[in-house]
């Protein structure tokens, strides 16, 4: 099981690659759960990073405009991200979904064939009529993506099991694993959750607020020895 870390800014993106991350998730939280950041500072990121150490960059929120996030995509791609994931917030049903990823898609992979895209929905949906969680293994299989995941939209103490039980989680990490896909969990995830989702054969966990001083994803700041604690926690399984 991977781990991914979202820094915001190249200060945090040194903690995160010293305390061992797999995959430094360059992000920005004042817009929102998978809110965008600036190309310049996914390229500093990118320049600052290990060869062999790979770097998502998250395309926001995104509406049903399937041009504009496709043009974001390729912002994401040329400032060097290897994996771009897109949160599927304003797509309210599995056809506007589908229409935005297969577009991300045909435009990623046109400037660069080897980049993973990363279809996301929200386990809180309901809460922000976003497309139900469970049709995007679906939508991502569909749209030729290469991982399938699932986040909170809101972002208020509550984590991924107070919206999806082990059962829908596993239903879920399975579906996308028969499509031939990875699965990547998230959601204010703690450390005591990182057992449960290595059961379920989760590929990659998304973490922020539990590498952060005080576990505060807004209001903290991520620190190599809780990143080191999270990584040493999942090598010991």
């Amino acid at each position: 099981m991977l781990l991914l870390i979202s820094p915001i800014d190249t200060q945090e993106a040194v903690e995160a690659i010293e305390g061992g991350a797999d995959i430094i998730d360059v992000k920005n939280p004042k817009e929102g759960s998978l809110g965008a950041n600036f190309p310049w500072v996914i390229k500093s990121i990118r320049e600052m990073t290990p060869n062999g150490m790979k770097i998502s960059a998250t395309l926001g929120d995104v509406p049903y405009k399937p041009g504009t996030v496709s043009l974001a995509a390729v912002g994401a791609v040329i400032s060097g991200a290897d994996y771009i994931k897109v949160g599927l917030y304003g797509t309210k049903n599995y056809d506007q979904a589908l229409d935005v990823m297969k577009n991300v898609v045909k435009a990623v992979k046109y400037y660069r064939e080897d980049a993973f895209v990363v279809a996301s929905g929200y386990a809180d949906a309901h809460r922000v009529g976003a497309v139900d969680p469970m049709e995007i293994p679906k939508i991502a299989a569909a749209s030729c993506a290469d991982l399938a995941m699932v986040d909170t939209a809101v972002k208020d103490g509550k984590n991924l099991f107070d919206f999806m039980d082990q059962e829908s989680l596993e239903i879920f990490v399975d579906e996308i694993h028969n499509y031939g896909m990875k699965a990547a969990l998230a959601g204010s995830i703690k450390e005591e959750n990182l057992s449960t989702l290595y059961q379920l054969n989760c590929d990659v966990v998304g973490i922020r607020g539990a590498a952060c001083i005080g576990g505060d994803r807004n209001l903290g700041k991520i620190h190599r020895s809780a990143v080191i604690e999270l990584k040493d926690r999942i090598n010991n399984f």
